[in-house]
């Protein structure tokens, strides 16, 4: 018979889902619940927690029943370009607006790549940054501030 074993990266992964699934679904049961057709504050917390539970459990029995390769080399470069992009768009889109929000977060995501280019870089912000103020602007009608108050009167047009 073959010996007990678990794989270690999918076993911490799946302990790491059921522990956050399991602290989550502890704090949404001290909202109020509600029920299915009338959902109080801590339904859907609760729904969120009790699927990542799952998921971790799956992750378990995946880890017991089959071995993985090793984690690999780790891209730092993509983790240190990519996570602070949204970062400092939420901190900016109020004070800068819209539009140079959008365009300074998509090119501080796009030099994740090692064989990204500057020029290449400035032309994908910019496409993306109209891409979005066409979407959100007059596709869906969001009202927001496409140029805000941290830009000096005569840079806006």
């Amino acid at each position: 018979m073959k010996p007990f074993t678990i794989d270690t990266t999918n076993g911490v992964c799946a302990v790491l889902f059921i522990f956050l699934g399991g602290f989550f679904a502890a704090q949404s049961l001290g909202l109020e619940i509600g029920t299915a057709f009338r959902m109080g504050p801590g339904y859907f917390p609760l729904v969120l927690a009790i699927v990542l539970i799952l998921l971790g459990a799956v992750i378990l029995v995946d880890a017991v029943r089959f071995e993985s390769e090793p984690i690999g080399h780790i891209a730092w470069r993509g983790m240190l370009f990519i996570l602070p992009a949204p970062i400092f768009f939420g901190l900016t889109v109020r004070g800068l607006g819209f539009i140079p929000s959008i365009f300074l977060t998509a090119l501080i995501a796009s030099f994740a790549s090692g064989r990204m280019r500057p020029l290449t870089a400035l032309v994908l912000s910019a496409s993306l940054t109209l891409f979005a103020f066409l979407v959100f602007s007059y596709a869906l009608g969001l009202p927001f501030r496409r140029f805000g108050p941290w830009l000096p009167p005569w840079l806006v047009l």
